[in-house]
This record gives C-alpha cells, structure tokens and sequence, in this order.
C-alpha cells in the first residue's frame, strides 16, 4: 500500500495499475465511438460510477486518473466525499434523489444528475436559495416507459424543464436518462436519439441544454455516437460489485 498522490491515506498501487488499463481501454472505445460519430473525444465526460465501492478504491482511481465521480445514494456521497475531502475530486449524484435528502446534495454534489419532478426541484432550490449556490442540475426523463425507472414521461419533460428553469438557484445544464436493460447495445439506440430529440427541440440560446447524461457500461458507445456528453460507467471499470 501507498500514500496517494497528495500524501493522504494509503490505497493498492496494483488496483490503481489495473483501474488505470481499464480507464485507458475505455477511453480508446469512447475516441472511437467519437470518430464514428465526427465528434471531438474531449466532449465526452467519463464519470466513474462508484457505488458501493469503499473510499481506498476510489483513492486508486483517482490515482488512475479518473476525476469524476459518481454516486447513487446520499448516503454514500456524504461519506464518501467527507473520507476524500483532500482529492480534487468533481461529484455527482446520479440516483433517484428524494426531497429530504436535498439539503446534502446540494452541499455535496456538483452536478445532480435525477431531478425528476417538480417537487424535488423546489425542494433543491430551497436549499440552494438557503446557502447562497446555484446548484447545476440535469432533469431526468423516462425514456425507456419502464415504472421502475425515474424520470418525467417524455410528454411531461417540457413542463419540467420549464419548472426547473424558473428557480434562479439551479442552473439547468441538460438531460439525462437510463436506457431499458439489453444485452445488445444498439436496442438502446432509441432511448438515446429521443432524448437528444427532446434536448434539440427544447433547446434555446438562453437555456442551450448542452448536457447529456446517457450511456452506461453496456450501452456507452452507442450513446457516445447519439450525443452522449457525460457516460456513467461501473462495472466495466471496477467489476460487477459497482454496477
């Protein structure tokens, strides 16, 4: 075990070697689903998602050279973000974020990726307008219909963008969504070109919409090649554990 980079608690240089490979394999499939696209690789932004993974694993990540980080529940990214207060380290909160948790993330996280009804977006803007932050946020849209996926029906996104926009205190960087499971990635395709549809048609100079939020580890290159600006991805990172 070794001290990172800024000489705070150890973590497996072996690990931080391994997750190294991986984020440079990924990368190379990112450039190359960027190339078929005509697109600029530097547009894509590669958040590590890493639920469930302890704070001495995403030290070796860091180490690795990821930088963004990703987290599903409150809960974690509390813990998380207080055990690696010394790293660099840019937040997200990508899960499903319930009102009472707001308070937290907006403190803790630099980017929420989930805001899926009105009431959650008053719910952070309250807390937002409390400490005096603009808070960046992406509204979620249901592009797959499934019930146990958040988000706003497709038909509703309009009226959400619309709630979101009105707090001054979030800033509304885009969208972001979750394609049904497949083992075959291009059944994702679909899901992936409506939402850039939805960012297109509600688009405008003053709110450009410029982020998309799509793309996990089964499904990333075929988001990449739909618009795709930020891709979650775990378990093709750090294993199954991670999700």
């Amino acid at each position: 075990m070794l001290p990172d980079p800024l000489g705070a608690p150890p973590f497996d240089p072996a690990l931080a070697d391994a997750l190294s490979a991986r984020r440079a394999a990924l990368e190379a499939r990112i450039a190359a689903a960027c190339a078929r696209a005509g697109r600029d690789p530097a547009s894509v932004t590669f958040v590590a998602v890493t639920k469930t993974h302890p704070p001495d694993v995403l030290r070796a990540a860091f180490a690795a050279g990821l930088r963004h980080f990703g987290e599903n529940r409150v809960q974690e990214l509390v813990a998380k973000r207080a055990a690696l207060v010394d790293l660099p380290v840019a937040w997200h909160h990508i899960g499903r974020l319930q009102t009472n948790k707001a308070r937290d993330a907006v403190r803790l996280a630099h980017l929420v990726h989930g805001v899926d009804s009105v009431d959650v977006a008053a719910a952070l803007a309250r807390r937002a307008d409390a400490d005096g932050v603009v808070l960046p946020v992406l509204v979620q849209v249901n592009v797959s219909g499934e019930a146990t996926k958040g988000g706003a029906a497709p038909a509703d996104a309009p009226t959400l963008l619309d709630a979101v926009g009105a707090h001054a205190s979030l800033r509304l960087d885009g969208l972001m969504a979750i394609a049904a499971y497949s083992e075959d990635p291009e059944a994702a395709r679909p899901a992936f070109r409506l939402l850039r549809a939805l960012r297109d048609a509600h688009a405008t100079a003053e709110r450009p919409l410029s982020v998309l939020s799509m793309g996990m580890s089964g499904d990333f290159e075929v988001a990449v090649e739909e618009g795709a600006t930020l891709v979650r991805i775990g378990s093709a990172l750090f294993g199954e554990r991670g999700g």
